[in-house]
Order: C-alpha cells, then sequence, then structure tokens
C-alpha cells in the first residue's frame, strides 16, 4: 500500500472530526465525548464488546467522570500488537465550542477554543478503526486508547495499567501539528507548592507586629531570579525552565484582603521542567532554598518568623526515544512512503507519551493538523488531518 493507494474517505474522516469537535468534554468531565466516542465507533463496525473503559479516575487524585476507553482489534493477520493513543479531553476554554469549515480549515466561532488539541487525535482513532474494517484491510492486533484528564496534568495515561493495553510492543500517539513531525521525546516536569503562614497586624498602627507572608513570597522570588533558577536555565549541570504560576491566597482567592493589613498568608505555585528529571529537582532545590532564606529575612518585633511549608511532587518523567527505536523507525518509514520527510523533535512540555514510555510502551507523537491550541484562534488544517489519516492507517497495515 502507498500514499495514493490507502482507501481513505476523507469527507468521512472530516465528518467525524466535526463530530468531535462538537461534543463538549473539558478535562475532568470527558463522560459525553466517551459516549460520543463510544457510539461513533459502534457505528463504524466495531462490536460493542471490544469496547472497554478502565478504572483510572478512581485513582486520579481529581474528580473524573470516567475511566480511560480502551479499544480492542483483533487482528487479521500475525503480528505484535500496535497501541494508538490520543486523550479524550479538552482545555476549559473550549467549553462551548462551535465547530464550522472555512475553506481548509475548521474553526470555531472566535469566542472560544475549538479542542482540535485533541480531537484530530479522536477523530483519527475513529477513522483508522472503519479504515479498516470497512476496507478488510489486514493489519496485527490493535488497541485504541483515549484517555482523560491529559490536560490537567497526564492522569490518565499516569494512571493507566498496562496490563490493560494487552502487551503493545510499541504506540502511536495523536497529539501534534504536522503530520511530518514526529515527537520522540519530551521533558519531565516536577511541580512545587509552598504557604506562608505570617502573623496579622493593622498596617498603619503596627506593622511592625506583623509578619508578612507577601513580603516572604517577594524575597523568596527574587532570591530565585538572583540565583539563575527563573525561566529558561542553561548550567554546566543542565538546561531547564521554570516558572511561578500562582501567586495570592487558595481557591482563587487574593493574599490578604486589605491595605491596612499584615498579609497573614500566601499560597503560591510553580513547576519545573528539564529533560532530566535529576536537574528539573534541583531547580525546584533552588526554590526551597529561597523561601528557608526568606522565612529568615522577614521577622516580627520579637524575632518571630513565618510558617514556611514547601511542598514538591514529581509530574510525569522525561523521555527520549532514538531515530533507530522501531517505533520511530516504522513511523519515519510510513512518512517516506507518504512521500513526506520526518522531522525529529524533542518536546519542551508534556504529553501521554511521557508515562506510555514510563509503562514500558515505546511511544511516538504524531500530528493530525491541530493548530494555535489553547486559545481563541485555534483551528485544524484540514490538509495536515487528512495527512495524519492517512499516516494512521499505513501505520496500522504496513508490514514491519
Amino acid at each position: 500500500m502507498n500514499g495514493t493507494t490507502i482507501p481513505l474517505d476523507a469527507e468521512a474522516a472530516i465528518d467525524h472530526l466535526m463530530h468531535v469537535l462538537s461534543v463538549e468534554g473539558v478535562t475532568g468531565h470527558e463522560a459525553n465525548i466517551a459516549a460520543a466516542v463510544s457510539e461513533a465507533l459502534r457505528n463504524v463496525g466495531v462490536p460493542a464488546s471490544a469496547i472497554r473503559f478502565d478504572d483510572a479516575n478512581k485513582r486520579i487524585p481529581l474528580p473524573t467522570e470516567t475511566g480511560n476507553l480502551i479499544v480492542d482489534l483483533p487482528g487479521t493477520r500475525p503480528g505484535p500488537r500496535l497501541l494508538f493513543s490520543t486523550h479524550l479531553d479538552t482545555v476549559p476554554l473550549c467549553a462551548g465550542a462551535k465547530p464550522r469549515r472555512e475553506g481548509d480549515r475548521i474553526v470555531s466561532d472566535g469566542t472560544t477554543a475549538l479542542g482540535g488539541d485533541a480531537r484530530t487525535g479522536v477523530a483519527l482513532l475513529i477513522v483508522v478503526a472503519e479504515t479498516l474494517l470497512k476496507n478488510k484491510l489486514p493489519h496485527p492486533p490493535i488497541t485504541l486508547l483515549f484517555t482523560v484528564r491529559e490536560e490537567s496534568g497526564l492522569h490518565g495515561a499516569r494512571e493507566l495499567d498496562p496490563a490493560d493495553l494487552k502487551g503493545p510492543v510499541m504506540c502511536i500517539n495523536v497529539d501534534g501539528q504536522l503530520a511530518a513531525e514526529l515527537i520522540i521525546g519530551a521533558v519531565g516536569q516536577e511541580n512545587w507548592e509552598v504557604e506562608i503562614k505570617g502573623k496579622a497586624s493593622h498596617a498603619g498602627v503596627a506593622p511592625d507586629k506583623g509578619i508578612s507572608s507577601t513580603m516572604v513570597g517577594a524575597i523568596a522570588l527574587a532570591e530565585v531570579r538572583e540565583a539563575g533558577w527563573f525561566g529558561k536555565i542553561v548550567t554546566q549541570d543542565g538546561r531547564g525552565t521554570s516558572n511561578v504560576g500562582i501567586f495570592g491566597g487558595k481557591d482563587g482567592k487574593p493574599s490578604g484582603d486589605a491595605t491596612n493589613v499584615v498579609t497573614d498568608f500566601t499560597f503560591i505555585r510553580g513547576e519545573a521542567r528539564s529533560p532530566e528529571l535529576a536537574f528539573a529537582t534541583k531547580i525546584v532545590d533552588g526554590y526551597e532554598k529561597a523561601f528557608a532564606k526568606a522565612k529568615a529575612a522577614v521577622r516580627d518585633h520579637e524575632g518571630e518568623t513565618a510558617e514556611v511549608t514547601f511542598l514538591r511532587q514529581p509530574a510525569y518523567p522525561p523521555f527520549e526515544l532514538g531515530q533507530d527505536a522501531p517505533v520511530v523507525k516504522r513511523a519515519a518509514k510510513a512518512l517516506n512512503v507518504l512521500g513526506i520527510e520526518p522531522i525529529y523533535l524533542f518536546s519542551n512540555g508534556g504529553l501521554d507519551a511521557n508515562w506510555l514510555d514510563k509503562h514500558g510502551v515505546p511511544t511516538v507523537t504524531i500530528g493530525a493538523g491541530q493548530a494555535e491550541i489553547h486559545t481563541i484562534k485555534e483551528y485544524v488544517n484540514l490538509s495536515e488531518y487528512e495527512k495524519g489519516c492517512r499516516l494512521g492507517v499505513l501505520l496500522a497495515t504496513m508490514e514491519d
């Protein structure tokens, strides 16, 4: 099979994409989109008995409506099992999206994001199943995986039980922009947060009797920047990035509520990323030391300091495949068949692939047209989407 003989119904593929884009399913609320995907799979000939859900949502530390959706397609020829994956959820900015076609693009109405991340992948997996079944194409055993809560921390992939996948030897994850781009590695991330409990006092009458939690936070972050641990970081020991994402109170409240009161509580949360998790940890070490130093610098009239509680947790591990890894070679070979030169990328953002690789399934991520993601300017490039669909079918059917 070559690029011109793949029996892809391009208009049907677009119809599938338009349908899944129109179904709301922001992160943690994937029940409706999971039901829509299950129905679409049944409609293209997948037996209901082949469609199931795991219980990953019971292990995810955030409320999550459903587990990961898993589909088993028995092989019609011998060969190692393949895994195709993508994620069901979208970012909250996609709530209420109204997709419409404009020439070679699908766009939203301009008030929300679209959800091409990763509904392009959701539709592509449906298209692969439909094309295989409708045209009776020979293929090895295949598992389709649709994860939950990817956008809020890769939770569905993290809490996945690898045994539920039935032993695939490699995975093609669909969560990228251009079909030519093969993401073969990604950074790891460590998250941190700190609670600073100071002491309130009247800021005009007795400021010296208070302990300002905001000042502790400000001094700490200034120290972090001065020490070189903020933003883009390049040292002899490694490279990475860090950010402070939240500075305030808890549950969206401000830190303090009046200018005449010394602030008694501040909550700060941030992250560090690096190709080496040990270096991400070293970045967070820099933050922790800075908060300890800032604590000692802010005292009340009796010499008391704030109570500073610093917590940290790895979010996901880094990974990197070589260009000679079997799944990368398979993807590159398929692109060559389609007349496309592969571009190898290392991502500075986390993917389900980070955890799938950790679970023992080497994973390459391919693109299917999503663009300007997480913005109201988001769109799907239908030319790239079609290329991605052809690539998916070819990856499912080509001989080793």
